[in-house]
């Protein structure tokens, strides 16, 4: 009796040439087409209809394997399933488990992209690219960020915990909400290693037990008058954003960034849009008599110049970008100032406020563009004191002009009368 299965050899099967189905038994068969190409099919019936499945070349699949596939296609048969939608499953699944495998690299830039349009400026997005470049991509960038653990969290961190700790704790918590991304996305599973509370906490010391917060050096506000004297002494544009900076108590990057539009002269009002404030509200700064008189004069000289005006307040000295935010800090290494910051003024108008005036501490925080209270008191907070905080900085544009002598002076004389 002739045999019904294993019909053909391997030696066989490689020597046929012929276009046409040779069958090997069992629904195993080895199509040759036209052009000479080998391929195993099986051939069954299900359902009464005749179907066919595709197992491979002959050059990549051997008869034996061809046979061993064959073999599970008929398990399958006798079992009521259907082959080929079995093999389309495990497709399907195999490319959904691939598609989810991201590198934690893959994670990071992905969510980067996705954040830009809510971020302020170029330069957090930097400092997000920076950091993660610097330190976590080259311990581990190119791993699958399922692979992410509280090991490979701490390689990162110990080597800088100690001696860069607000880089570290910053690096930490972006590792954290990139891994919380992930999780949220399906490329991930199981607790997030970079978490602080019952993760990092038990590998790293505290922050304020490793390192001190330091605060920026300020001025002590009693020498504001001799400084803003000296100050007027200094020629360029950037002497005149530092004198308005100090004017309007504001950061760095809301006086380099300031634009014309945004100044009404004949209200004496600066409003800064939300996007420009790190509180992301709208803040609108009283401008008292010196502060105007910078503006009348910057904006005489734009008027004699000729072509096009370009936005901003205080003009970069190099191509049509505004004043660099490094340009008021050189000016102070100029002046021969290293012990102060620009960013610390603004703690000398708190403490001038603080100890010098009466005003509620609300008013002079609002000044600073600080929320200050409860997200209960805020959200039913409906005034920004503007009345109020045009006099305080007018007051505070006196104190500013007032020279150091005779602020001692005041004082001794108070000190007498009382």
């Amino acid at each position: 009796m002739a045999r019904q299965i294993n019909k053909l050899s391997a030696l066989g099967a490689s020597r046929l040439k012929e276009k046409g189905l040779y069958s090997d038994g069992g629904g195993l068969n080895l199509r040759i087409n036209e052009s000479g190409g080998k391929f195993w099919v099986f051939r069954f019936m299900l359902n009464g209809k005749a179907r066919e499945m595709g197992l491979g070349a002959l050059h990549s699949v051997s008869l034996s394997d061809a046979r061993a596939r064959a073999a599970e296609c008929r398990n399958m048969l006798s079992e009521g399933k259907d082959p080929v939608k079995a093999r389309d499953v495990v497709k399907a699944q195999a490319k959904l488990s691939s598609e989810k495998e991201r590198t934690f690299k893959e994670c990071a830039e992905a969510y980067i992209e996705a954040q830009k349009i809510g971020w302020k400026n170029q330069k957090h997005i930097q400092q997000w690219e920076n950091t993660l470049k610097t330190y976590v991509y080259p311990v581990f960038g190119s791993l699958h960020v399922q692979d992410v653990d509280v090991a490979l969290v701490s390689k990162v961190l110990d080597p800088i915990w100690k001696t860069k700790t607000e880089t570290a704790s910053r690096v930490r918590g972006r590792i954290e909400v990139i891994l919380d991304w992930a999780a949220t996305r399906g490329f991930r599973q199981g607790e997030n290693p970079a978490r602080w509370r019952g993760h990092m906490e038990n590998l790293l010391p505290n922050r304020s037990k490793v390192q001190r917060v330091k605060h920026q050096p300020a001025l002590p506000y009693a020498e504001i008058g001799d400084f803003m004297a000296a100050l007027k002494e200094q020629e360029g544009i950037s002497s005149f954003a530092l004198q308005f900076t100090i004017l309007t108590a504001s950061r760095t990057s809301e006086t380099v960034g300031a634009l014309w539009d945004e100044i009404d002269l004949q209200d004496k009002v600066w409003t800064i849009p939300a996007t420009r404030i790190k509180a992301e509200r709208e803040h609108r700064v009283p401008l008292s008599r010196p502060a105007v008189q910078i503006l009348e004069k910057l904006l005489k000289e734009r008027e004699k110049k000729k072509g096009e005006k370009l936005p901003w307040i205080f003009e970069g000295q190099r191509g049509r970008k505004p004043l660099s935010n490094m340009a008021m800090l050189a000016l102070l290494e100029r002046m021969k100032r290293t012990d102060i910051t620009v960013h610390g003024f603004r703690s000398s108008f708190r403490d001038w406020a603080a100890e010098q005036t009466n005003y509620p501490r609300e008013i002079a925080e609002a000044a600073l563009a600080h929320v200050s209270g409860d997200k209960v008191e805020t959200a039913y907070r409906r005034t920004d004191f503007f009345d109020r905080r045009r006099q305080m900085m007018d007051a505070w544009a006196r104190y500013c002009a007032t020279p150091s002598e005779k602020i001692a002076g005041n004082v001794t004389q108070l000190r007498r009368k009382s």
